[in-house]
């Protein structure tokens, strides 16, 4: 073997040492990239931290949709239980009447009067309900959109 031939098999890391590449060399600017993954690094580490704020204030907001939506479906299901008692109450209140009629127009005037009454109580009824949907919706999506709209504003 020549000298041309041992160089070129000790050049090589392959060919004759432990050594393993550590990656792409570059070897025409050393030293240009170094600052480059430190800056990247540091823009990590921040972004994670806004991330877990982010997190933290999504969270927050989530818990309170929730406080309000638990608290609008017991106001919802309390307002049921009130139509009902009073629906339930304006029947037996009919049936009493009926009892006591002699006459059929007496009692076809009593039930048109019960009908009159009932779809002017279902009426304000539903109206009431429809108001409670109304403002427990709206109570349940301010605080996300408010979290979500504080989120995307400190992103920004």
């Amino acid at each position: 073997m020549n000298q041309a031939n041992t160089k070129e098999t000790n050049a090589d890391p392959k060919a004759g040492t432990d050594e393993k590449p550590s990656g792409m060399q570059f070897l025409a600017v050393p030293g240009i990239f170094d600052g480059l993954a430190e800056q990247n690094m540091t823009r990590a580490k921040e972004n994670i931290e806004k991330m877990k704020m982010a997190s933290g204030a999504i969270n927050d907001a989530l818990l309170q949709a929730y406080s309000a939506n638990a608290k609008g479906a017991a106001d919802y299901a309390s307002k049921v239980i009130e139509f009902s008692g009073a629906n339930t109450s304006s029947a037996f209140d009919f049936l009493t009447h009926l009892l006591g009629m002699k006459l059929p127009s007496e009692i076809l005037q009593l039930s048109a009067a019960q009908g009159c009454k009932n779809f002017q109580a279902t009426a304000a009824q539903s109206r009431e309900l429809w108001e409670l949907t109304r403002k427990v919706a709206s109570e349940t999506a301010d605080p996300i959109k408010k979290s979500f709209a504080s989120v995307l504003q400190k992103a920004a």
